[in-house]
């Protein structure tokens, strides 16, 4: 189960998500339908359609797409990881705004965080695993 957090000043609805090294902390306010990334909108901060079709499906499960504002800091990693951190984020946020979305977001796996990072490069080698070139003489 995840946790409810509201912010105690305005009773924002709060999520943070987490893709390999993009951290994304989410508010969820009723509204409009407007999305604020870093201060932006949607469509000019990911200028890649699958990167905006993550965020808007992960609102559109919970059937709130339309009724609420989300506004999105995130900071660290790639466009896609930053997006799969808003997505994650979108989903805890969700559910603190409205429990009722939680049975939904869980069978899309929104809430599970993808647990993939990228390996350490080890001593001795060129990367993670490549190695020096074999040499018979």
């Amino acid at each position: 189960m995840v946790a409810v957090k509201k912010d105690r000043i305005n009773g924002d609805a709060l999520g943070t998500g987490r893709r390999k090294s993009a951290v994304a902390r989410v508010r969820i306010r009723p509204g409009t339908g407007q999305i604020l990334i870093n201060k932006r909108p949607l469509e000019e901060y990911f200028a890649i359609e699958q990167d905006r079709r993550q965020l808007t499906n992960t609102l559109e499960l919970s059937g709130q797409a339309k009724s609420v504002d989300v506004i999105i800091t995130v900071r660290g990693g790639g466009t896609t990881g930053q997006a799969g951190a808003c997505k994650m984020g979108i989903a805890r946020a969700m559910v603190s705004y409205d429990m009722a979305a939680f049975p939904a977001l869980r069978d899309a796996n929104a809430l599970t965080r993808d647990s993939r990072m990228k390996e350490r490069k080890k001593y001795g080698l060129h990367g993670a695993r490549k190695g020096t070139q074999f040499s018979k003489r």
